[in-house]
């Protein structure tokens, strides 16, 4: 039975979870002007729980989904390997979507019960819903190359927004992160597309098998200026001050020296470097609100 257990665990993708639980505190914060109460502690809490429910529900869809290629390609995953069986995965599946919608349902109602604006929080997760069902089944936009570029980034982002929608607080702030966040994964989800264009041959219609590699190099190239602009308003525009940019030094330094990998074509040190510099930007975020 532990083993059971820990297969279907091990389904949700639990590494991929860790950074998904860390956004959406940090989206609550960026919504938060003053100190944090006990309230918005239990608040946050709950939707940490819908987003690694929802996002885990996702993954394990998507090994359903594919159990016939990973049984090649993936052997030793839970399903090929025989340790949960396609109905177990589906019955997991169906368990985790409950958990996600019953939690958000408890988020939007406590909203409702503090005077706060509770539908942000069905929009985005709704919203986050039909992005990734069309993604994997409907449309099926992961095929779909750019489109499903725009798909996978548009959900990464919202959980910036989700976070700061379960303490009622959607700011111009939480929106420019959002954005900052949009672009440079969706530069990210090109890179991958470039790195990976022999093996989607025949799977996915990308971008680079649209226009080349070098052309679609150079529209990753732009989604990084689009979210560097989007980086530096907060601190010309408010509420953040220029001299506060100095936090996002490190952010930027590695955002613009991508130039020279990315005319080399070493699509596995930018996706890297990209990652890196979210992260770094997210931080630079953090430290300028503190300090």
């Amino acid at each position: 039975m532990g083993g059971k257990a820990s297969a279907l665990v091990e389904l949700m993708r639990p590494r991929n979870l860790i950074l998904a639980a860390l956004t959406v505190p940090l989206g609550a914060h960026f919504g938060i002007t003053g100190a944090w109460s006990t309230s918005d502690v239990f608040a946050v809490g709950v939707q940490v729980l819908t987003v690694l429910t929802f996002m885990g529900a996702g993954n394990a869809m998507n090994d359903i989904k594919d159990a016939a290629i990973d049984a090649t390609a993936h052997p030793a995953r839970p399903l090929p390997s025989g340790r949960v069986t396609i109905s177990d995965a589906k019955r997991f599946v169906v368990i985790l979507w409950i958990i996600s919608f019953s939690s958000m349902l408890v988020g939007a109602w406590w909203l409702y019960q503090s005077d706060l604006a509770w539908w942000p929080l069905m929009v985005i997760y709704l919203l986050a819903v039909a992005l990734m069902l069309t993604y994997d089944l409907g449309p099926q936009t992961k095929a779909k190359g750019l489109v499903g570029n725009v798909a996978i980034s548009l959900m990464v982002a919202a959980v910036i927004g989700y976070g700061a929608s379960t303490v009622g607080s959607i700011s111009a702030l939480v929106a420019w992160i959002a954005l900052v966040v949009f672009f440079t994964n969706l530069a990210r989800e090109i890179i991958k597309d470039c790195q990976d264009m022999l093996a989607d041959e025949g799977e996915r219609t990308t971008l680079p098998m649209k226009i080349g590699q070098d052309n679609a190099r150079m529209v990753a190239y732009i989604m990084i200026m689009a979210g560097l602009v989007c980086l530096y308003i907060p601190y010309w525009q408010g509420p953040f001050t220029l001299n506060q940019l100095l936090f996002q030094t490190p952010a930027i330094l590695v955002l613009i020296t991508l130039n020279g990998p990315l005319y080399k074509g070493e699509d596995a040190v930018v996706g890297m470097r990209i990652r890196i510099a979210m992260l770094l930007g997210v931080l630079g975020f953090v430290l300028t609100q503190m300090l």
